[in-house]
């Protein structure tokens, strides 16, 4: 780096900073900030450690979004599989309001899918739930083991379940007596 004096100004020059054309774009940013033609001395070091941390970073945020793209991926494959096997279990091929319940609080594969015991809106009817567990199966499906039923318009809370059967009743999942006129039949297939 030289300096120039003339009439009291001072004016640097540097042969690491590249001609910069007068009007263009790098004309109007500060001095350290345009292109250079060669690296400042001292300065590589610096440059070296900032790509190297952002290589690292880059690569954790590439990691980070395969493994939630593959855990999303299986999410979707297990709520296929739970999908096809309510609608095997109770012999009702054409619904399609079914509604599912992961458990995200223990982080499990246990699902619980409730949907109606007759065609009608979701919840008009009393609903069926079953409990699915464990891995998919070679025919596209999931072992369920235990159930319960729900009252229309009710939400899943242990209070309004009755009827529990299998892994359901086991684990005392119900508190409501069957009322009267309403389906308590165990499901075939669904009792663990």
């Amino acid at each position: 780096m030289s300096e120039a004096v003339t009439s009291g100004e001072t004016v640097i020059s540097s042969e690491a900073t590249a001609p910069v054309e007068p009007g263009s774009l790098w004309a109007r940013l500060p001095e350290p900030l345009q292109p250079r033609q060669t690296e400042r001395r001292g300065r590589g070091e610096l440059r070296l450690i900032e790509a190297t941390l952002l290589v690292l970073a880059f690569l954790l945020l590439a990691v980070a979004v395969v493994n939630d793209v593959v855990r999303e991926t299986h999410v979707n494959q297990r709520l296929t599989a739970d999908l096809r096997s309510w609608r095997a279990l109770t012999g009702h091929y054409r619904y399609h309001n079914i509604s599912d319940e992961q458990d995200l609080t223990n982080h499990t594969t246990r699902d619980v899918l409730c949907g109606n015991t007759q065609p009608g809106p979701p919840g008009a009817w009393p609903q069926i739930c079953l409990i699915m567990t464990g891995p998919i199966r070679r025919d596209g499906t999931r072992a369920s083991h235990g159930g319960f039923y729900l009252p229309p318009y009710k939400p899943d809370l242990a209070a309004n379940r009755y009827a529990c059967f299998g892994s359901a009743l086991r684990e005392d999942l119900c508190r409501l007596p069957t009322p009267l006129g309403y389906p308590h039949a165990p499901v075939p297939g669904a009792d663990g």
